[in-house]
């Protein structure tokens, strides 16, 4: 018994160190993960289905009819110390029931245009969520370029620390200064900060990508660091497609249908309503018999002064559904010659950065090592190295910096696509 407890202790002491590594690996996220959970958790994003399917209740609400009317009372009853010449001036008890009928066509114009309402809340959420993937994708891309960054800094900080052993081992030996100690030590310092620096900036986006996706905003995941976005550039940039694809010219669309249906309720305000009054007396004296009243109503919206109200409307109406209409045809023909505009941009900066990778960065990465080689067979001050350092790490620096640029541009590309 013995045995088996301290075996199994032996076992757990063994697996103790890979329990710990797995407790510490944190998830790994891709893009398009991230994407999918915005779309399906966000807080924001599910209010708009909430208010959209509000406009299907409101919408059956429309075609209700007003509740009945019911009134009890006296009719034609004397005031008291009259003098009544026959029991039959006593009056009645009268009991009345009043009903309002509204014209079914009227009902069911409304009814169509709540229901329209709730199509264009649907296009809002669309551009919501369009707007939230872009921002994802620019802390996305942001974190990508922030840890490549720390790579490179990470790197080129072991090349600075060798050159601080050398001036330490060199100093005791009247070869190097004390000045050059100090100087690679504050330069190691200024490289640290950096990293520092980016930490921070990573730890920004990944809360912000947790609130996002309805996450806490200290949950920890990492993002894949060996994705490089693409430019896909849209194969026909026409105002049609641009009508197709964006959200909010659908949403404007939809905005335009629900502006005609309301055209067509206030339209049917030129038809008439009825009313239905039923009036029930029971006289106060057995000389009279019960009698009733029926009353049948009709309103005569058609009049002048009351017809010039919805006639007023329509116009003014119309004139806003025209308005919409050059507005969204102004918004297409901009954005098509934005894209156009951005698409031009982001080819340049394509050639720009593979000149800075492929020429420039291997000519200064030569040119370091060639002094650093120099300079570990004492030929050459360590300045001189430390400028072409200083020279590497300026020029990787600029270019991610130029990739940042791109990458966000190309964020933005796709969501003017979409918008």
């Amino acid at each position: 018994m013995m045995y088996n407890i301290k075996k199994i202790t032996g076992i757990l002491l063994l697996l103790l160190p890979f329990y710990s590594m797995a407790q510490e690996k944190q998830p790994v996220l891709s893009l398009d993960t991230i994407l999918q959970r915005i779309d399906q958790n966000n807080l924001m994003l599910q209010s708009y289905g909430l208010k959209a399917e509000s406009y299907k209740h409101t919408a059956r609400a429309a075609t209700a009819w007003m509740a009945p009317m019911v009134g009890i009372g006296t009719f034609m009853t004397p005031y008291p110390g009259q003098v009544l010449m026959d029991d039959r001036d006593k009056g009645s008890v009268m009991v009345q029931l009043e009903q309002d009928i509204p014209n079914p066509v009227k009902l069911n114009a409304n009814k169509r245009y709540m229901e329209s309402k709730g199509k264009v809340e649907n296009e809002t959420r669309g551009i919501t969520l369009n707007e939230y993937k872009a921002q994802a994708k620019r802390l996305y891309f942001g974190w990508l370029i922030a840890a490549q960054r720390i790579v490179i800094l990470q790197r080129n900080q072991k090349i600075m620390e060798m050159m601080k052993k050398i001036e330490e081992i060199r100093y005791p030996y009247n070869q190097s200064k004390l000045s050059s100690v100090y100087q690679t030590t504050a330069k190691l310092e200024e490289n640290q900060n950096m990293i520092r620096m980016q930490e921070g900036d990573i730890a920004k986006a990944r809360a912000w990508l947790n609130s996002l996706m309805n996450r806490q905003g200290n949950a920890g995941f990492a993002i894949d660091t060996t994705y490089q976005p693409l430019f896909v550039p849209a194969a026909v940039i026409d105002t049609g497609s641009l009508a197709m694809a964006r959200n909010d010219i659908k949403k404007m669309d939809y905005s335009i249908q629900a502006m005609q249906l309301n055209i067509e309720a206030m339209k049917k305000q030129s038809r008439p309503d009825f009313k239905l009054r039923f009036d029930h007396m029971s006289p106060l004296t057995n000389m009279m018999p019960k009698a009733f009243s029926v009353m049948g109503m009709v309103s005569i919206p058609i009049a002048p002064w009351s017809s010039k109200m919805y006639k007023s409307e329509v116009k003014g109406m119309e004139y806003e559904v025209l308005a919409m209409d050059k507005e969204k045809a102004a918004m297409l023909q901009e954005t098509q010659g934005m894209l156009y505009g951005m698409q031009f941009e982001i080819g340049s900066m394509e050639k720009r950065i593979a000149a800075m990778e492929n020429k420039i960065i291997p000519t200064l990465q030569k040119t370091l090592d060639l002094n650093f080689l120099s300079y570990r067979e004492n030929k050459m001050e360590l300045p001189e190295v430390v400028g072409a350092w200083e020279a590497l790490t300026m020029m990787q620096s600029n270019v991610l910096d130029e990739k940042l640029k791109l990458y966000l541009m190309i964020a933005d590309y796709e969501k003017e696509i979409y918008r």
